[in-house]
């Protein structure tokens, strides 16, 4: 079956000249016409080789051949002289009319035969056949001059094109700033340039915000030819380059003066060379006093404004070496349009990093900075995002101090991983924080948070635990909305999920939800955390529960059956659990540590609202004092403990409450059944009261007032040293 053979075009830098044979279009090795004879090879390999028809200098088998049909009966070969694409390198060429030496090429050292060659000869000779240099040839990759080693410039606009077409693709591969100039320089130097000066505007402008003060660059980042270049996959070191004045230009910093030449420049955004007057008059602005001599002449440097979408962003020079060819006329489009792509590139980069800036800052501003120190618990806490992409959640976790003593432990998780989900956890855990501050149940705490969920929109959906832990009692109050359920792990026991009604998501409505009480025995571990810890892409969230169980028991283990586990180590073993494809999801982790408050550290009163209460609580006090050796602080906790149940038995109708606490510190509280808050103010000098909060202000460590749904409770703590 007849069939057609095209044979391609070359291409080259170098225009093609009568008798020489241009080089090939993907980067092959230049070599002379003769191929180079191994030891092993024959004379009569080499007059087989010789006796076929070279090919013409525009690439055919012969004039008028392009489209020829091959012999009748011949099977059409395949075309085993198609080069490869070049890589990346430099390849070198010989000297022009010098044969190469064979061990200029390590694989052309011992040349495997191919059937399919004519005459049996290998497909690197037969390639070496359609590949001579002219005299002084240039090389064909990056533009430099005749001599042996340098490169040649682009000379035909496929060839810029084509280098235009991989530049862009390397520079739009940058997501930051610094990875879209690292692009730019590595994609320019050194195929279209010996060096590279980049200098963006300080600070970058954001989107449409306008720059307030001068205009100032700042030498962002400068690249150069190296003295060595890689060898490997067949690539010929090129020789070191002598050190050029180049080496040493560039200031780094400057300020554009308005109305000055480099102003000028910037303004009309095209590059230009810097031979021509504005542009000359701009380079000491831009590179300093007594750089300018530096600047090759005639046409070897360009300067090229950044504008972004709506101004200029900084400015790029390129520079080509004296023994190198000088740039020419189109070489201004492909300036331009390096300087385009990095521009917009850099625009789009700082708009990135602003909104992943927004975007930890909000996530960061949602979650609690550090956790409350809480009586009788110790705390733990981890967040982990979904992936460095999407940095923002809905998941959420919080401990918010209670009333006598107790805590309030929190952890939620709000559907989606985008800006509009951390907006609505942060809506969601300020509505926690204000209802728990109201000391409302459990139940009741995430009935209006369904409600508010349901103000926020209708597809607000969010699951939500909420506990409150009691250290006198030893006491835990858990309700659930549709969240996985807590670990607990007792002191040498074994870890159990705790058996709380599952209850519905926050955001359906008209669902009542339930809570459970259950002991919280001193020693033991609390576990909160998302679903984005148990379930995956790999595993159902009963299996990753369980797994987790089991995580939390093996580690118990390390510590012995009389120990707890570190609470910092426990939340990092637990994190390892996970592997490279468990991560689909958001992860906040809670973890509280009972330690409760011993029956004998606490003491607890009623007192009747009548005149003698202040006179029996400072009895009472420093009776409890007495026994818990704090005699010191007599004096002082009966005065302020007088002070405050004088103002509590003075409007209460109930019997008032009074209870110590003996932790790291002495608390003291007490409540009555009165809404009102007590708020601190300086009494005149014909007042007869309003000093006993000034009082307590001044002596105690800390203090307080909580407003109750049965009335109120104040508090102060002071130190044991007084």
């Amino acid at each position: 079956m007849d069939s057609t053979r095209v044979t391609e075009q070359p291409t080259s830098y170098e225009r093609p000249e009568p008798g020489v044979i241009p080089a090939d279009t993907r980067g092959a090795f230049l070599s002379a016409s003769a191929p180079a004879h191994g030891p092993g090879s024959t004379s009569s390999s080499s007059s087989s080789s010789s006796s076929s028809s070279p090919p013409s200098a525009s690439g055919t088998a012969g004039p008028g051949a392009e489209h020829s049909q091959p012999h009748a009966g011949q099977e059409s070969e395949p075309d085993t002289h198609r080069p490869r694409p070049a890589p990346e390198g430099i390849p070198l060429q010989p000297a022009g009319g010098q044969k190469p030496d064979v061990h200029d090429h390590p694989a052309a050292d011992h040349p495997a035969a191919d059937p399919s060659a004519p005459g049996g000869t290998s497909r690197e000779q037969a390639s070496q056949d359609h590949s001579v240099p002219a005299p002084d040839g240039p090389e064909r990759r990056t533009g430099q001059v005749t001599p042996p080693g340098k490169p040649t410039p682009m000379r035909r606009d496929g060839d810029r094109l084509r280098f235009v077409g991989a530049a862009t693709r390397r520079i739009a591969r940058g997501i930051d700033l610094e990875e879209i100039v690292m692009g730019l320089c590595r994609a320019t130097v050194p195929t279209f340039a010996d060096t590279i000066l980049v200098y963006l505007r300080e600070p970058l402008p954001v989107g449409d915000e306008r720059p307030t003060g001068p205009l100032v660059l700042r030498l962002r980042r400068s690249d150069r030819i190296p003295a060595e270049r890689d060898i490997e996959g067949g690539f010929v070191p090129a020789a070191a380059p002598t050190p050029s004045e180049l080496d040493s230009i560039g200031s780094e910093r400057c300020t554009v003066r308005p109305g000055s030449a480099l102003a000028e420049v910037l303004r009309g955004v095209r590059p230009v060379f810097t031979d021509a007057p504005a542009a000359r008059a701009a380079l000491p602005e831009l590179l300093g006093n007594g750089a300018e001599p530096a600047v090759p002449g005639g046409q070897r440097a360009i300067l090229a404004p950044l504008r972004g979408r709506r101004r200029v962003i900084g400015a790029a020079l390129f520079l080509r070496g004296p023994e190198r060819l000088a740039f020419e006329a189109d070489d201004l489009l492909v300036a331009a349009q390096l300087a385009t792509h990095s521009a917009l590139g850099i625009d789009k980069a700082v708009l990135y990093g602003r909104e992943a800036y927004i975007a930890d800052e909000l996530q960061r501003t949602m979650l609690p900075e550090n956790l409350p120190r809480c009586t009788g618990v110790r705390l733990a806490s981890r967040y982990l995002p979904a992936a460095e992409t999407a940095r923002v959640g809905g998941d959420w976790y919080d401990a918010i101090p209670l009333p006598g003593s107790r805590v309030a432990l929190v952890v939620g998780d709000v559907m989606g991983h985008s800006m509009t989900s951390a907006a609505i956890m942060g809506q969601l855990r300020t509505t926690a924080q204000t209802l728990a501050g109201l000391d409302l149940p459990p139940q009741e705490v995430l009935h209006h948070l369904d409600e508010q969920a349901q103000r926020l929109g209708a597809d607000r959906m969010a699951t939500c635990l909420y506990a409150v832990y009691d250290p006198v009692a030893h006491r835990i109050t858990i309700a659930n909305a549709g969240h996985p359920p807590p670990i607990l792990l007792p002191i040498g026991g074994r870890a159990e999920v705790l058996r709380v009604p599952a209850g519905a998501p926050i955001g359906v409505g008209g669902v009542d939800f339930e809570a459970v009480e259950l002991d919280a025995p001193a020693g033991a571990t609390l576990l909160l955390y998302t679903d984005g810890l148990v379930e995956s892409r790999l595993r159902d969230v009963w299996t990753g529960i369980n797994q987790l169980r089991d995580k939390l028991a093996a580690t118990a283990q390390l510590t012995g059956p009389d120990h707890p586990p570190p609470l910092e180590a426990l939340c990092d073993e637990v994190l390892d659990m996970l592997g490279p494809g468990d991560r689909d999801d958001d992860i906040a982790l809670l973890a509280a540590r009972f330690d409760g408050i011993a029956p004998n550290d606490v003491a607890y009163w009623f007192l009747e609202p009548e005149d003698a209460a202040p006179g029996r609580a400072r009895r009472l006090a420093r009776r409890a004092l007495s026994r818990w050796g704090m005699e010191d602080l007599s004096d002082s906790v009966e005065l302020l403990v007088s002070e405050v149940v004088t103002n509590a038995v003075r409007y209460a109708s109930r019997p008032v409450t009074l209870r110590l606490l003996r932790t790291d510190v002495l608390r003291c509280e007490v409540g009555d059944d009165v809404p009102q808050l007590p708020r601190l103010r300086q009494a005149r000098a014909t007042d007869e009261g309003g000093r006993g909060l000034y009082l307590v202000n001044r002596l105690a460590r800390r203090w307080g007032a909580t407003r109750l749904s049965t009335g109120k409770v104040v508090w102060f703590e002071l130190n044991h040293g007084g």
